[in-house]
């Protein structure tokens, strides 16, 4: 289901492009482990699903894992550098096709995306499939997301030119969740610890709904004045707990070897 990326090509970075500086090797180090542990917990399918982050200093460039690698293998060391116009700057390989035209043009179109993730994980993406609003405020989980997601209801095939990676953008709008009809998700957002919060919160907030919804009895939504407060209450330390949420995380993976 993965394709190769077409007329992609490889050119010697300028003596600028300082790769070792501390914000790039935390970045790699950070991304690196947000693959290790969407293996981890079932998010990833495949070689099909992508995340990307820009580089650190830099506006035209972003890290992305490289086309054929499972998640459980995306490493700091092997992630790719890479331009908008689909030149490997560093790195072996090459990004996977809609990889490269999804985020791409989401970093392109929507600077304020410095992370973007996209997967196919089970729970969200099964909403995905539904008729109507996919994610319903009914558990507090799914309150962080109040007011902060968008649906693309028009299933347009794979993302394999720049034109249907710049549909993609604009249907995320100002939100930063996409929910993407017959398809998956993309979660966005300003840092690698909020990108990662928010995946892993919203698959266990979908994953809920369904526990809900398979009862067949009927659903307790919460009021929209009181999901609101929620949000903001959330939203005021989300940053501050993301980078929390992330470091354990990242204990975690250290403790597994």
């Amino acid at each position: 289901m993965a394709h190769t990326l077409t007329g992609s090509t490889r050119r010697a970075h300028g003596a600028s492009l300082n790769l070792d500086s501390a914000a790039i090797v935390t970045a790699r180090e950070e991304l690196a482990a947000c693959f290790q542990l969407a293996a981890l917990h079932g998010l990833e399918e495949g070689i099909c699903n992508h995340f990307s982050a820009m580089l650190p200093g830099h506006d035209d460039l972003f890290l992305v894992n490289p086309y054929g690698y499972a998640f459980a293998e995306v490493t700091a060391q092997n992630l790719l550098v890479c331009d908008f116009h689909g030149n490997v700057l560093d790195g072996d390989g090459q990004p996977e096709a809609t990889a490269f035209y999804i985020h791409a043009r989401l970093h392109q179109q929507q600077p304020r995306v410095r992370v973007a993730f996209h997967t196919h994980m089970p729970h969200a993406t099964a909403l995905c499939l539904l008729q109507g609003p996919p994610l319903l405020w009914l558990g507090q989980t799914a309150l962080k997301f109040y007011g902060r997601t968008a649906v693309d209801e028009h299933y347009n095939g794979l993302a394999l030119d720049d034109s249907e990676g710049e549909r993609i953008a604009a249907m995320l709008g100002a939100a930063d969740i996409l929910f993407l009809k017959n398809h998956g998700v993309i979660v966005t957002a300003p840092t690698i610890a909020e990108a990662w919060d928010d995946l892993y919160y919203l698959e266990r907030a979908a994953q809920v709904q369904w526990l809900a919804m398979a009862t067949q009895r009927e659903l307790k939504a919460v009021p929209a004045a009181i999901a609101q407060r929620a949000y903001e209450q959330m939203r005021a330390s989300d940053a501050d707990s993301a980078r929390a949420h992330l470091r354990s995380a990242m204990r975690r993976l250290a403790q597994r070897g």
